[in-house]
């Protein structure tokens, strides 16, 4: 990929949404929903978006104003999105089903001035939720969709009632533009700040990694999650064809492959499975779908293997809220590079792997990941974060363990928080999750450290089993046992479960499990 083709990261936000509407005015736009189905041109996104805008101005949101936009995956985010690039502001998505404590904690950390809400959505009403936020002294206006405005809230239709000839604010492409919380895999969520460069590259980056296909994509995504706001972007700017879910279901989600001809989706294990499930289950079509990436979950090799026998390539990829998307795979590679990488680096971007001290290791040998490029965001909210998150040089710490294969692809080993220590050695939980996704009684798994006054830390299993299979901690060391692998990775503790704690993109709050960890081994202390 050249400079040139990264050259439309130049613009603001708003230029490349209005180029997009004059290239693509007639792009569409299908929203699945019980409560605001719908299908929408481009040209009609825009149109207001802008006099959105109007409405932002003339409740005194300007340049460099932070907007709180709470909703689910309709077409009204996109509107305000356009609006509130318009009117030079800062766009601030949240979780749609984030309650009190996180909303009160992202309103008040980022001086939101604007919130837009649903009225009620999934049993939620946004009023007592933002009554129950608190002291909020920045808010001055709350706008609501949908017919129960409480008093001295803002309806969604007056918002659009005005319209103004202003031109769009003047900013620069490297100003603020989208402020997004982490997910929610840590305690504290974190403010990431991407500008319009950061954005529009991430854009322009991915558009060139699927160039080869005609994309009509499917997005299960929250719009909350830079995976949702991102691929909403992407039909702003760049006008394909975009099929958007607002809460999940995979009876819908295999429907609207088949009917749509969706050609190109992402999605997390737990959505693959439950699509593959619904297709066989309802006698579903999935031959559209060409280009189908699965990732921000451990990828248990059957579901790959699944997939493959439908004639469906699936691979992976590697990003965060902070830089996007750092790697991905094709459909083209070998069913062995799909069932154990993340692909390649992405165009543009970089990737070292660094020991504890920012040292780069030896070629082939396991280290933290550490990135940089024209996506990779440019620092945290609260800037106290920066001084540990980043490297000289620019280069971000992820967090994350793993090398590059000798063929340039990225071999993830773990993340350095779950690497668990048992006596003095440390232990991957993703290669014992790995295992163990190979017994066939396992459904799925999610390994932490569990405290151990002797050996310091052991291996232990929350485990979900098949339905009508059996697991115990025996079949668990005699399926170890036949896999050949350090008696010491073994797990000692196993917990059956129902389900795992998640968040709203359904990866697994580990964070969760290491408490109840630590809870039960206190508990079993005592």
């Amino acid at each position: 990929m050249t400079e040139t083709a990264f050259a439309g990261a130049n613009r603001t936000l708003i230029r490349a949404f209005m180029d997009g509407a004059a290239l693509f005015p007639q792009a569409e736009l299908v929203v699945s929903s019980a409560q605001r189905p719908g299908t929408h041109r481009l040209a009609d996104v825009l149109a207001d978006g802008l006099r959105f805008a109007a409405g932002l101005r003339a409740r005194g949101i300007g340049e460099g104003d932070i907007v709180a936009v709470q909703l689910p995956a309709w077409s009204e985010w996109m509107v305000a999105c356009v609006g509130i690039a318009y009117a030079g502001a800062v766009m601030l998505p949240i979780v749609s089903i984030y309650g009190a404590k996180e909303m009160g904690f992202i309103l008040r950390q980022s001086g939101a001035k604007l919130l837009v809400t649903p009225d009620s959505w999934r049993n939620a009403d946004y009023g007592d939720v933002l009554v129950a936020c608190g002291n909020l002294p920045a808010l001055a206006t709350h706008v609501v969709i949908g017919d129960a405005v409480p008093a001295g809230a803002v309806s969604w239709d007056v918002m659009l009632s005005g319209q103004d000839d202003a031109p769009p604010a003047e900013r620069d492409s490297d100003d603020l533009a989208m402020l997004v919380y982490t997910s929610g895999t840590t305690a504290d969520p974190k403010g990431v700040c991407h500008s319009g460069r950061t954005l529009l590259s991430e854009l322009a980056a991915v558009a060139h990694a699927r160039r080869k296909i005609v994309e009509i994509t499917l997005s299960p995504w929250p719009p909350g999650h830079v995976a949702g706001a991102c691929t909403m972007m992407r039909y702003l700017a760049q006008g394909s064809k975009l099929v958007l879910m607002d809460q999940w279901d995979a009876g819908d989600a295999a429907m609207l492959i088949e009917q749509q001809h969706v050609s190109s989706c992402s999605l997390t294990p737990f959505h693959l499975t439950g699509i593959l499930d619904a297709a066989e289950r309802d006698g579903r079509d999935l031959s559209s779908l060409v280009s189908c990436l699965v990732g921000a979950a451990p990828v248990p090799p059957t579901l790959i293997e699944r997939c493959a026998a439908r004639g469906l390539n699936t691979f992976r990829c590697y990003g965060s809220s902070e830089h996007p998307t750092v790697t991905m795979g094709d459909p083209s590679d070998t069913i062995a590079t799909r069932l154990t990488t993340e692909g390649r680096i992405m165009a543009g971007s970089e990737m070292r792997f660094v020991d504890d001290d920012g040292d780069e290791v030896a070629s082939g040998a396991d280290g933290e990941m550490v990135t940089r490029g024209p996506e990779l965001f440019t620092g945290y909210f609260d800037s106290s974060l920066n001084a540990a998150a980043f490297l000289p040089g620019g280069w971000y710490r992820t967090g994350d363990i793993g090398h590059f294969d000798r063929d340039g692809f990225l071999v993830i080993s773990d993340r350095k928080k779950d690497i668990i220590i048992r006596g003095g050695e440390n232990i991957s939980s993703r290669e014992v999750e790995d295992i163990m996704l190979a017994d066939p009684a396992v459904l799925d798994v999610a390994v932490v450290a569990y405290p151990d006054t002797r050996m310091g830390e052991i291996v232990c299993a929350y485990v979900i089993v098949q339905p009508g299979a059996s697991v115990t901690l025996d079949s668990v060391r005699a399926y170890f046992a036949q896999s050949s692998v350090a008696r010491q990775k073994t797990p000692e503790r196993i917990v059956l479960v129902d389900e795992f704690p998640r968040n709203s993109t359904g990866k697994v709050l580990k964070h969760e499990l290491r408490a109840r960890a630590r809870a039960e081994a206190k508990e079993h202390i005592a």
